[in-house]
């Protein structure tokens, strides 16, 4: 009797463990729904690694709401990370088929996270490979695609990825680099921003290499096919 007391009381309290999690995770989504998003995930990991190695560690993010960032700026996020940002619901199967059929054949691996699925990782977890990380991607990514509108995943989006070492959000790079708001980027400037995403470490959106160069025209062209401008505009509020 006792031990199934015992037991009895373990499921009770790990059930209400699962529940008080999922109450915290829905109101803190529906929270940052309303309010600038002050931090993200990333940027803690960040500083604490940094703190971790003894290295010195400055961070630049300034939010910016969606209606002062360049709308060239969203549509060359999209261009390049996410074309069917508009019709999925946080998953693009088709994407994520390719890139399958692609790994199995390749050692350059291609992934599939579409911008939904960056901004959960980012805003509200850890980088890692673990499946336990995959599965609380997915969760947070189904919760924002439900509590908030496409423009307001792209907004916070843009204004916390990682651009550089230490530059988060567009409002920072394009201050740092262009030296002018997110508001008066150009379609040029905004395509360079968004061709350092793959890897924002590596490449240099003030000291574009030629490949940089030539992801920045690609870019440029998959903007105009998509649209331009129109594409951000017309996203749901």
């Amino acid at each position: 009797m006792a031990k199934r007391s015992f037991g009895s009381r373990v499921v009770r309290f790990g059930f209400m463990g699962v529940l008080a999690f999922l109450a915290a995770s829905v109101g803190l989504v529906l929270l940052l729904r309303f309010i600038p998003v002050p931090f993200s995930a990333l940027m803690v990991q960040r500083r604490v690694e940094a703190w971790v190695a003894g290295k010195p560690y400055r961070a630049l993010h300034h939010w910016a709401p969606l209606e002062e960032i360049s709308p060239s700026m969203g549509v060359a996020v999209i261009a390049a990370e996410d074309q069917n940002f508009e019709d999925h619901f946080g998953f693009d199967w088709e994407a994520i088929e390719k890139a399958i059929a692609h790994n199995e054949h390749s050692r350059k691996k291609r992934g599939a996270s579409t911008v939904s699925q960056q901004t959960a990782k980012n805003l509200f977890l850890w980088e890692s490979r673990s499946w336990v990380r995959k599965g609380c991607e997915v969760y947070f990514t189904l919760l924002l695609e439900s509590l908030w509108p496409k423009r307001r995943i792209l907004e916070v989006y843009l204004n916390i990825v990682e651009f550089g070492d230490g530059v988060y959000g567009v409002e920072a790079a394009s201050r740092k680099f262009f030296g002018r708001p997110a508001r008066a980027i150009s379609p040029g400037q905004a395509a360079l921003l968004a061709a350092v995403l793959p890897n924002p470490h590596r490449f240099r959106a003030d000291a574009p290499s030629p490949y940089l160069r030539g992801r920045q025209e690609w870019i440029l062209g998959q903007m105009r096919q998509l649209g331009g401008d129109e594409v951000v505009k017309n996203l749901s509020r």
